[in-house]
């Protein structure tokens, strides 16, 4: 276990149009005091980046000290989202950030928040994570940024970032276990009534529009007739004849328009019509493969694994209306 010592006084960042469930994360883990717990808890600070009253979601506003200088005293410094993607932030809040990294501090953001640690440098080189909607934007705009778009969070060193909004939670409890060891992570996960550790990453949460990803007026007639035939033993060939073309044609005008081979791209299809099965009916997860057209259940979780990174049961048991499959 990490000595507690290092990560003892959190400060908060706050912001005029402030993420509020964000920053309730981050003072639930680390402000709300733990009288259970045999040890000494966190130091939560909050410092505002700029002066106020702030203005939070929710209609309220916040007055909080505008002292970036509490910044360089934290040993750990979250950010709870951010404004919006395309906001910049001050030459000044940007370099306290960085005297964060390199004095051996910790750096965590939430969501949204990792725009604003891309703007600092703190994540050039590095791997990375927000929320699926803002992923390919982070990307583009930070290209020396390693996005990974598929995770709840990621840990690398001093620098972490988390998903949407509730992976913040996740992330917190990371935190927490890293400093304070599991016992502890699992007694603040069970007071939150919160699972202690999601399994799957942010994937299975993002709805994924493959059954028109490919319209083009090419493919109407294969979009049409398809959804109809999924349960069958589809080839290629199949597509292309529906699509009144070549194999080859087919194949190379199909990846032209959609960036994929049709062939991933069926079995993206099929693991749609698997995933809404497993949310809105009680069939086995033999039943849910035969009729998605992926045949066994062993092919059923393995592509279930790849694409959502997560179990079939997994994600019954998260959005299903009957339980998990038998």
């Amino acid at each position: 276990m990490a000595d507690t010592h290092l990560h003892s006084t959190v400060v908060a960042l706050v912001y005029d149009g402030l993420c509020t469930f964000e920053f309730g994360c981050a003072y639930e883990i680390f402000g709300l005091p733990r009288p259970e717990l045999d040890r000494p808890w966190y130091r939560f600070e909050v410092c505002a980046v700029e002066p106020g009253p702030l203005r939070a979601a929710g209609g309220f506003t916040i007055q909080a000290p505008c002292n970036l200088h509490l910044i360089d005293e934290a040993d750990t410094v979250i950010v709870p989202g951010w404004k919006n993607p395309d906001a910049s932030a001050s030459p000044l809040l940007l370099a306290a950030l960085r005297r964060v990294v390199e004095r051996g501090g910790r750096l965590a953001s939430i969501c949204s928040g990792a725009f604003l640690l891309a703007a600092a440098g703190v994540l050039d080189g590095r791997r990375a994570t927000t929320h699926w909607r803002y992923a390919d934007a982070l990307a583009r705009r930070f290209p020396r940024t390693d996005v990974d778009p598929n995770v709840l969070y990621v840990d690398e060193g001093p620098v972490l970032t988390s998903a949407g909004s509730a992976a913040g939670l996740d992330l917190c409890l990371h935190m927490v276990r890293c400093d304070h060891g599991t016992a502890v992570a699992n007694n603040v996960a069970r007071r939150l009534v919160l699972a202690p550790h999601r399994e799957g990453g942010q994937a299975q949460f993002v709805e994924r529009p493959v059954a028109t990803e490919a319209k083009t007026a090419r493919f109407n007639r294969l979009l049409e007739w398809l959804p109809a035939h999924l349960d069958e033993d589809l080839r290629i060939a199949d597509l292309a004849r529906q699509a009144g073309m070549s194999v080859r044609s087919f194949q190379r005008r199909f990846r032209e328009a959609t960036g994929s081979p049709p062939g991933e791209w069926l079995i993206r299809l099929r693991v749609d019509r698997a995933r809404h099965l497993a949310e809105t009916t009680s069939l086995t997860i033999e039943e849910i493969a035969a009729r998605s057209g992926l045949g066994a259940a062993e092919t059923l979780r393995h592509h279930f694994r790849r694409l959502l990174g997560t179990t079939p049961t997994a994600y019954r048991r998260t959005f299903g209306r009957f339980g998990r499959p038998r």
